[in-house]
């Protein structure tokens, strides 16, 4: 059904967090694969990847990867982005039920200050990006990067929270 894909570099922790919540979704049947593209790690990234039976390349074409893909929705996820509790039934029922790109809420719990959210503006993937493989194709073939398909248009908000990865960032530089 869902095909979840990360780009990573260096991201170790991050991409073990991601990966450990991603298991609810396997066990359900509702996540397919998961694809780990990497951009040139010197860290474990790509032992953490191996071990949870994601695919993993460190030479790619996005276009190739998405085609590749079992599932007939991509979730587009950064390492360390931590779907919260329900995000499996919401999804499982969104995409039985919708064809248009979503995307998850942002957690209640870990929100940056309001003048730093407003500096910083909000990252592409940073609330990760839902959309069906065939839309997915038609922006990869066009030759966009993982964050450009997910500012590439409108999305719905899910009620389902998620972590961002700037938190989990934040508390490996602490």
């Amino acid at each position: 059904m869902l095909t979840v894909i990360m780009e990573c570099q260096d991201q170790e922790p991050e991409l073990a967090q991601t990966l450990s919540v991603l298991v609810a979704g396997a066990v359900e049947g509702l996540v397919s694969d998961v694809v780990v593209l990497d951009r040139g790690s010197q860290d474990g990234s790509s032992r953490v990847a191996e071990a949870a039976g994601c695919r993993y390349h460190e030479n790619w074409d996005l276009g190739d990867v998405v085609s590749k893909a079992r599932g007939e929705w991509i979730l587009l996820l950064e390492p360390g982005a931590r779907p919260q509790t329900g995000w499996v039934e919401e999804l499982l029922e969104y995409l039985s039920l919708n064809k248009l790109p979503a995307r998850f809420s942002p957690s209640r719990n870990y929100r940056l200050p309001f003048l730093k959210r407003f500096r910083r503006g909000r990252k592409p993937l940073e609330y990760g990006f839902l959309i069906p493989k065939r839309q997915a194709l038609d922006l990869v073939r066009s030759g966009k990067h993982l964050a450009d398909v997910a500012a590439s248009g409108k999305a719905k908000t899910l009620s389902s929270e998620v972590i961002p990865s700037w938190v989990a960032r934040a508390a490996r530089a602490a």
